[in-house]
C-alpha cells in the first residue's frame, strides 16, 4: 500500500467481497461523504451487479463514471489505462468479484497506485464461509488494511470474537476489522492478536508507529503489561510539579483532527533524568506498573525506566 501519492500518480481504492456482501453500498456511501470528495473524475469500476444499484444523481453529483466488467480477464494493465485515459479519472475505485482470483495479482497501469484494499463480509453468512470457503477468503484479505463484517444483527458477543480470532491470520498485521450491525459498530474487546505488536513475551517492543495504538491499549487493558518492560522511542516532558526524578516520556498524536493535537504519555521515574533536557527524544526502556497518584485521580500506568539514551526526533504525530 501506499503512504502518499505524488501529483503524476491516480490512487485505486480496492474493495472486494463476496456477492451481496455490501460492497457497493459500502462505496456508495463513502463517495456522498464529504471527506471523499474531490473536483476531478472518479473511475468506478464494477466486477459484479448485485441487487443495490448506483444511484445515477450521486455518480453525477461525484463525477463518477461506472464501468461494469464481466470478466476478470478483461482487466488488463492496457484496458484499465483506456479507461483512466477515456474517464481522465484521477481516481479510482474497483469493486472487485471475490470469486474471482486473488486481487494481489491485478496488473495496474504504472501511474496507478494501490492507495487502500478493502474486504467487506457479511455477518450473517460469514461462519458458513470460515468453515467451508477459507481458502477463498485468504486471497481476499491477505493485503486488505480494513475488513468490514456488516449485518451481524443477533450475533452474540463470543460469536463475533471468534471471526476477528479466524479472521486476523488472514489480514495484514496491524489492519483492522470492524463489526457493524444496523446500529453502527460493534465495540468489542481488543484481543492481544488486535494489536501491531507482540505481547506474548518479557519485553514489548513498540515501533514509532505503534505509540498510539499502545497508550490506549494501556490504558483500557493495563493488566496486559503490567511486570513487562517496554521499550520504545518518546520526547521528554519535565515539570516543576513532579518530584524528582519524574517526567512523562511522550508523543503529540491526532486525537480528533489536524488541529486537535494532544501530548500522549504516561509517568515515569529515572534516577538519572537530571542529565536529560526537557523536550529531548530518548530510546527507554522501563518496567511498566500501575500506582496511585493524584495526578491520574486513582491507578494508572507508571513506568520505572531502566535505561534511557538520546536519539533522534522521530515524526509526528504518533501512529493508530
Amino acid at each position: 500500500m501506499a503512504d502518499t501519492i505524488q501529483n503524476n500518480e491516480i490512487p485505486v481504492f480496492l474493495i472486494n467481497g463476496f456477492l451481496e456482501a455490501g460492497k457497493t453500498s459500502f462505496i456508495a456511501y463513502t463517495l456522498g461523504e464529504e471527506y471523499f470528495h474531490i473536483d476531478g473524475n472518479t473511475l468506478l469500476i464494477v466486477g459484479e451487479e448485485g441487487e443495490t444499484e448506483y444511484d445515477p444523481k450521486l455518480l453525477k453529483r461525484e463525477k463518477t463514471h461506472l464501468v461494469i466488467v464481466d470478466d476478470r480477464e478483461q482487466l488488463t494493465k492496457e484496458y484499465l489505462a483506456r479507461l483512466g485515459a477515456m474517464t481522465r479519472a484521477e481516481r479510482v475505485l474497483i469493486e472487485y468479484n471475490g470469486m474471482w482470483s486473488d486481487p494481489g495479482l491485478l496488473d495496474l497501469p504504472d501511474s496507478w497506485v494501490l492507495y487502500q484494499q478493502i474486504t467487506v463480509m457479511d455477518g450473517s453468512t460469514l461462519g458458513t464461509y470460515l468453515t467451508n470457503m477459507r481458502s477463498l477468503m485468504g486471497p481476499l484479505l491477505r493485503n486488505s488494511e480494513l475488513c468490514i463484517v456488516n449485518r451481524c444483527d443477533g450475533k452474540t458477543t463470543d460469536e463475533l470474537q471468534e471471526y476477528k480470532k479466524q479472521l486476523r491470520p488472514m489480514l495484514l498485521k496491524g489492519s483492522m476489522i470492524v463489526m457493524e450491525n444496523k446500529y453502527g459498530e460493534v465495540q468489542l474487546d481488543t484481543l492481544p492478536e488486535d494489536l501491531p505488536y507482540d505481547v506474548s513475551g518479557d519485553t514489548v517492543v513498540l515501533q514509532p508507529e505503534d505509540y498510539g495504538t499502545w497508550f490506549f491499549d494501556a490504558k483500557d487493558y493495563p493488566d496486559r503489561y503490567i511486570g513487562k518492560t517496554i521499550e520504545f522511542t518518546a520526547r521528554i516532558m519535565k515539570s516543576k510539579r513532579l518530584e524528582k526524578g519524574v517526567f512523562v516520556p511522550g508523543r503529540m498524536s491526532m486525537t480528533c483532527c489536524e488541529a486537535d493535537m494532544t501530548f500522549l504519555g504516561y509517568l515515569s521515574y529515572y534516577r538519572e533524568l537530571d542529565a536529560y533536557s526537557d523536550g529531548a527524544w530518548v530510546h527507554l526502556k522501563a518496567k511498566f506498573e500501575l500506582r496511585n497518584r493524584k495526578e491520574y485521580e486513582g491507578e494508572g500506568p507508571f513506568l520505572m525506566v531502566q535505561s534511557m539514551s538520546l536519539t533522534g526526533p522521530i515524526t509526528e504525530p504518533a501512529g493508530f
